[in-house]
């Protein structure tokens, strides 16, 4: 613990809406102006590829028209999330160098869009990200590599990028918290969309069973036994017939649902820049069935976090009859409480998460 209560920013992906985004149901701006008058924010994150047509091209014209929509609103941009797509090409991976200039590019994008973060993927080496630390300085963007299941905050990957950070001694290296490395359950929204998609209920039963079993193991220790938990959760769908099920399955249960502890984030904690505020559901209780957001909050504000808070939806993958826009107002309403509960508030006016934000990413990392 610090001594001193951080006191987090509340916000939101636009991720968490990306059902009604491909739905047509929104653009760009009338997603981002629906953040604006539901509350959602102050916190504003995109994605880059998905959300902005051409990136990381963004033209004067185009960085302009967002400057002006955001301040209209009074939202904060928080992060932008650009990606390490180092298989591009069919025949081979990026070299050193293309990888480089390929994330040049999108740093230099989250500068012109102004925003002060830019998510990073675990495909990014110590190597990499210390070479990319100049050129985010130079652009007053920080690398903040996403920290995601099957990943966890003590893997050795994770803490080789840590030990690389702390060696490095740049302020804009960092990681991004995403919550759904530190899941308690087998989201119930998802067991209720294969339900709905005709799964027995001996199959669902002994899928949570399955799942509650590496809960109890914990976190995978390598590759390998990360490899066996998936190709158990295919082999349970084929004993009971539905073969179709296998994939998704083994993806969620290992790939979206992470079994860490929340107190692994202590590892890279005076390392973490942002968070994804990673979650599926809302039950009818009013809390979050399979993510445990009010132990995440409590350890923020006990360790003096005072940066944004992404809220980010993920279950719209299956669920598609409950509004997205409802689970984020009910999710967020958890955050509050928790961070009061912990002594503390949630910041929610602007200008005060403006002013807050921009003292997180000035100070230096507290080894």
């Amino acid at each position: 613990m610090t001594g001193e209560l951080g006191t987090p920013i509340q916000g939101v992906t636009l991720y968490s809406f990306t059902r009604a985004f491909h739905g047509r149901e929104y653009d760009l701006e009338g997603l981002i102006r629906k953040v604006a008058a539901e509350g959602f924010g102050p916190g504003l994150e995109l994605i880059g590829f998905s959300s902005i047509r051409g990136f990381p091209n963004i033209t004067d014209e185009f960085a302009g028209w967002f400057s002006d929509l955001v301040e209209e609103l009074d939202l904060v941009r928080t992060s932008l999330a650009v990606n390490a797509d180092i298989g591009i090409h069919r025949d081979r991976l990026l070299s050193q160098d293309e990888l480089v200039a390929y994330m040049t590019r999108q740093i230099e994008a989250a500068a012109k869009l102004g925003f002060p973060v830019a998510r990073v993927q675990i495909s990014i080496t110590p190597d990499s990200m210390e070479q990319l630390a100049p050129i985010a300085e130079k652009h007053g963007v920080t690398l903040a590599l996403e920290v995601h299941a099957d990943q966890y905050a003590s893997h050795p990957r994770i803490l080789a990028l840590r030990d690389r950070f702390e060696q490095v001694g740049s302020p804009f290296l960092g990681f991004t918290a995403d919550w759904g490395a530190t899941t308690k359950a087998f989201a119930p929204s998802a067991v209720e969309a294969y339900r709905r998609r005709g799964a027995s209920e001996e199959l669902l039963a002994e899928l949570v069973e399955l799942w509650d079993g590496y809960y109890a193991e914990g976190p995978p220790a390598d590759q390998g036994v990360h490899g066996k938990r998936f190709g158990s959760f295919i082999g349970l769908a084929a004993k009971h017939g539905r073969p179709d099920f296998g994939i998704d399955f083994a993806i969620n249960g290992t790939g979206l649902f992470g079994p860490a502890r929340v107190e692994d984030w202590l590892e890279i904690m005076p390392w973490v820049k942002h968070v994804h505020g990673k979650f599926f559901g809302i039950d009818e209780h009013g809390e979050e069935p399979s993510v445990p957001v009010r132990e995440l909050i409590a350890l923020l504000v006990e360790q003096g976090y005072s940066g944004a808070v992404s809220s980010e939806y993920e279950g719209w993958h299956w669920n598609h009859w409950q509004s997205p826009f409802d689970i984020i107002r009910a999710e967020h309403a958890v955050q509050r409480s928790a961070a009061a509960d912990a002594g503390s508030r949630m910041i929610t006016d602007p200008a005060e998460a403006r002013r807050i934000l921009a003292a997180h990413h000035a100070l230096p990392v507290r080894s």
